[in-house]
């Protein structure tokens, strides 16, 4: 039957109904699965009463023969009482079973048929043998593709040849996991043109085909049909096989003739009960038996605990993913917590113990103890012992095991497990008999951006290690998105890694940054920048160079269009050289040379540097300076001395310069050279990307936010009010919301199905300071966190066992609530979205109540301004002036020095003496003689161990001086300042003050750091 929803109700007329319970299916009455939905929620919320009816819609249809209802709670006041409804269609299936040793399905189309360019296969498959081949379609030329069980996960293999002498397969896609637990798998391959999605239950991943696959012939191999060389059949049972539509076993069953093989018609496969040990309470109390096979995540676990005849106990315990014999210290297997089947011999004879781990693969341990060993009497504890177990044949000294058993023996006999469960024979506790319940929760993996994931049996775990992102999920990027923002974070020129997009798919890549002026550069070098000589190869008039960057096509792509303005120097030096387009204005043909830019391998350009996209010109053409006025360029010119084209590319759409093609390049006394130099990108066009809420009443709006699985909202804000919205998006019962709840408190709240949760940070220091504060939030299927500013993260862990689908759909308010109400008043910038950054100032700009920009960023960013240095705003950013400085740099940072040897000096003219001569003032020369000074400043530092020595020296061109010496632990000051003539001694560590005028006596006045001439 195809289930599509359950219903409950109590019992009639009582106090009996559950209020939770487990959905459990299976097509044999044996070996149950439980249904959970998002692949996370086990449960489901029953009755409140004995009348009403709860229904639940499956999110996912199951087939199945069999259901079953685990009670979890029920009315404390009554007992269990159920009525059941299933709802529902019926299911046709068509099966063949198929054996080691023999059988197959061939099938072949018919000469002549008509191809498409659409082809689908699909089936459905279940096996308890974890390798074996499922499809084999076979292509041109000996190649074909393979759909291959392998360690229980479904791959897609592409092999060269007919023979394992043809090498290593290659893989082309992996899905699923655990395959082999006797369970129904839906299988489609949907080959489109030169593509083919491979679709594994409910996940697809598409994969591009060679290209001897762009027509195929199906051939289904299982076993050695004499089809095929390759030996690893598979052992299991395949229902409802289709072909474009057709049911190959129906066709089969009527013999017809494009269908060959020899199958049997039902699925007739044994099916082996297992018990499942959940939790560290469970156990299992048996006479004397053995576990047979087991599978887990963890790396440690107690398996059996067993008393030994002689006395005493022995542990077989699973440690560090390797199996212990605990007492005579026997080790045997590795790498057993991987989640397959593993197969356990414990033997005892004469005095020997023989522990088999896998013995078809050799893992086969022994160990001869100092005293005879024999057991085959007592009790066995499997997965643990009682919580109340502590006496000799049982203690708790180990982790209880979690994980599935199977085949277990008794006297060498299987033990009746459905016995255990009716309470027949054994003891046990919080078992799952009948089922196993692991569950592969890297399959899909929830680790991003290439992080590895591992698991135990509760919980997965991501690896972001080399990643260059961290997070329970490896969704957020280590690194800043741009240049611009590694300098707001106090960074000097320097390369880092910059990623465009943040969360996004882009990875990060490695560029320079160059801070060193006003604006802030990114480099991004190629292979070639220095200049060039032409030299074509024999035989060819042309020769053609290609540029490779380090960064990858989507990462220049990105880097580029985020920047605010994109620069590459294109120069091109040549003697004898043509490149003829345009003469007189005349149409002549093709030029000679070309260059290829933009995205991918570039598009033909036809203009030079300095020139404009579409005009075939070069700089000097549009100037009008070309040093033939008949062409548009200096290379067209066909002249024997060098001259050159040369200038900027800054059309971003042309950017980067992949290749040059410079022709003309063989005639006798021509001669060329160029230059193609890094690509340079300034600007960041979200960094700065604002918007100002002027009342609480305003907001902008956006599409909604789609942030199912993973979700992270970055922006930075400053304001001067103590509470405010700053994003919210509803949906019908979900949301997210992050707000300013007081003047020290960030809240980012949000609801998944599972209840509101939320994450706090306070500050210590008040956010509404007009200052700009960062928020940083992200929501995944581990947990949610929040940053502010550099204050510690505050992390809410989700639930184990709950709903983790954001499912919104109203709009994306910012600023403001669709209740109107706890607005945000004030500055919001760089707003992003997974990696998007939302334009709030091209929507504010259409919105009444909020404006676009937000200025005011020297009182945040103005202490970064050192040694003096002064922050002057600008429309983007601010600037540190460093002209009253004694220093230079982004920062004013860096010093401005120099080292001097005895007799060296440095001398600075600041008026010729021609120009003096011109000046009618009678006034004594200062700096600038056309102007007249109330006052000049000088201050310096310096050290020395030479003594005595000169530091300074003033003149004019009227007789006029200063000097400044030292001696020993004195400085001394000398001057000649017209009438005016004196000396004064300066004690260390003070400098010194000097006024001066003509109407008033030079005064002398101690001060640390400077001095100053009035």
């Amino acid at each position: 039957m195809f289930i599509t929803a359950v219903a409950t109700q109590g019992r009639y007329g009582s106090s009996d109904w559950l209020s939770s319970y487990l959905l459990m299916f299976s097509d044999s009455g044996h070996n149950w699965r439980q249904y959970r939905q998002e692949d996370s929620i086990g449960f489901f919320p029953g009755n409140s009463n004995a009348d009403s009816v709860v229904q639940y819609k499956l999110q996912q249809p199951a087939v199945a023969r069999f259901l079953r209802l685990l009670p979890l709670d029920w009315n404390p006041s009554g007992r269990i009482g159920l009525r059941l409804e299933t709802y529902g269609c019926p299911y046709t299936s068509d099966v063949v079973s198929l054996r080691r040793g023999g059988g197959g399905l061939v099938y072949r189309l018919s000469p002549g048929t008509r191809r498409t360019s659409k082809e689908v296969v699909s089936l459905k498959f279940k096996t308890q043998r974890n390798s074996g081949t499922l499809l084999q379609a076979e292509g041109h030329e000996g190649s074909s593709l393979h759909l291959e069980l392998q360690r229980g996960k479904l791959l897609l293999l592409l092999r060269e040849g007919r023979t394992p002498s043809s090498g290593p397969p290659r893989r082309l896609a992996s899905l699923g996991s655990l395959l082999d637990d006797q369970h129904w798998h839906h299988v489609v391959l949907e080959r489109r043109s030169t593509h083919l999605n491979l679709t594994v239950d409910k996940h697809t991943e598409r994969v591009q085909l060679p290209a001897e696959f762009s027509q195929w012939d199906v051939e289904q191999v299982w076993r050695n049909t004499g089809k095929s060389h390759f030996q690893n059949s598979f052992h299991g049972c395949i229902e409802n096989l289709l072909y474009n539509g057709q049911n190959l076993i129906e066709l089969a069953k009527h013999n017809d003739h494009r269908v060959t093989g020899n199958v049997t018609f039902s699925c007739g496969e044994s099916v082996s009960v297992a018990v499942t040990f959940p939790g560290p309470q469970s156990f299992l109390q048996m006479p004397w038996a053995t576990p047979t096979t087991f599978r887990t995540w963890n790396k440690a676990g107690l398996l059996a605990t067993f008393s030994l005849q002689q006395g005493g106990v022995a542990w077989l315990h699973l440690s560090d993913s390797r199996l212990q014999l605990i007492f005579p210290g026997v080790f045997a297997g590795s790498d057993l917590s991987d989640g397959q089947w593993h197969s356990v011999d414990l033997t005892s004879k004469r005095g020997h113990i023989t522990i088999s781990v896998d013995e078809e693969e050799g893992g086969v341990a022994h160990a001869t103890p100092s005293f005879p060993i024999s057991t085959g009497e007592g009790q066995v504890f499997f997965g643990g012992c009682p919580a109340d177990a502590d006496g000799p044949e049982c203690r708790n000294l180990f982790d209880g095991f979690q994980g599935c058993m199977r085949l277990l023996t008794l006297d060498d006999r299987p033990v009746d497990l459905i016995a255990v469960q009716q309470r027949l024979l054994g003891n046990y506790s919080q078992l799952q008999i009948d089922m196993c319940g692991i569950m592969d929760r890297c399959s899909p993996s929830r680790c991003e951006h290439g992080g590895r994931c591992s698991q135990s049996w509760t919980v997965f775990h991501c690896n972001c290690s080399d990643s260059g992102y961290d997070g329970a999920t490896c969704h957020s990027s280590v690194y800043e998105q741009s240049c611009e923002a590694y300098k707001h974070n106090g960074n000097t020129s320097g390369h880092f890694y910059i990623d465009v997009d943040g969360s996004g798919p882009i990875g990060p890549q490695l560029v320079y940054c160059n801070m060193t002026g006003n604006d802030t550069w990114m480099v991004i070098q190629h292979n070639n920048t220095e200049l060039t000589r032409v030299r074509a190869p024999p035989g060819s008039s042309q020769h053609s160079v290609h540029f490779q960057y380090p960064s990858e096509e989507e990462q220049l792509q990105a880097a580029i269009s985020q920047s605010e303005h994109c620069e590459q120097e294109l120069s091109y030096h040549c003697r004898k050289g043509r490149r003829p387009l345009y003469e007189n204005n005349i149409f002549r043909g093709s030029p000679f040379s070309w260059w290829l830019g933009g995205p991918g391998p570039g598009r033909v350009q036809t203009y030079w540097g300095g020139a404009q996209p579409g005009s075939q010109q070069c700089a000097c053409g549009l100037q009008g300076d070309c040093v033939d006025p008949e062409h548009y360029c200096n290379c067209d010119a066909d002249r024997m001395e060098w001259t050159e084209d040369s200038g900027l590319l800054t059309h971003k759409p042309s950017l980067p310069v992949r290749s040059l093609v410079l022709g003309d390049v063989q005639r006798p006394g021509s001669e060329a050279a160029y230059r193609v130099g890094p690509l340079l990108c300034r600007g960041d066009r979200n960094f700065w990307n604002a918007a100002f809420f002027d009342k609480e009443t305003s907001y902008l709006h956006f599409p909604t936010f789609h942030g199912e699985l993973s979700a992270d909202i970055s922006f930075l804000f400053k304001t001067t009010a103590s509470f405010g919205v700053f994003l919210e998006n509803l949906g019908i019962k979900d949301f997210i919301r992050i707000e300013l709840s007081s003047s020290t408190q960030v809240i980012f709240s949000f609801d998944v199905g599972n209840g509101p949760l939320e994450v706090r940070v306070e500050s210590s220091v008040p956010l509404n300071d007009n200052r700009w504060h960062r928020v940083r939030a992200e929501r995944n299927v581990k947990e949610a966190t929040l940053r502010l500013d550099d204050l510690p993260v505050a992390t809410q862990e989700a639930p184990a066992d709950g709903h983790f689908h954001l499912q919104l759909n109203s709009q994306l308010f910012i600023g403001g609530t669709a209740s109107r109400q706890k607005g945000f008043r004030g500055c919001i910038r760089s707003l992003q979205l997974n990696g998007v950054t939302l334009d709030l100032e091209e929507r504010a700009k259409i919105t009444p109540g909020v404006r676009p920009g937000c200025p005011g960023h020297c009182s945040s960013y103005g202490s970064l301004c050192q040694n003096q240095g002064r922050c002057t705003e600008r429309e983007n950013g601010f600037h540190c002036d460093c002209s009253l400085s004694a220093f230079s740099g982004v920062f004013c940072q860096t010093e401005v020095s120099a080292s001097f040897k005895s007799g060296t000096s440095v001398r600075y003219t600041f008026k010729e003496v021609y120009e003096v001569s011109r000046n009618s003032s009678a006034l004594p020369s200062s700096i600038y003689s056309d102007a007249t000074l109330r006052g000049e400043n000088v201050s310096l530092s310096f050290r020395t161990s030479q003594s005595p020595a000169l530091l300074l020296y003033v003149s004019s061109y009227y007789r006029e001086y200063l000097a400044l010496l030292i001696n020993k632990h004195e400085a001394f000051l000398n001057w000649h300042f017209g009438s005016k003539i004196g000396c004064k001694w300066i004690f260390f560590p003070l400098f010194f003050v000097m006024l001066m005028s003509q109407r008033k006596p030079v005064d002398f006045q101690p001060h640390a750091d400077r001095g100053v001439v009035r």
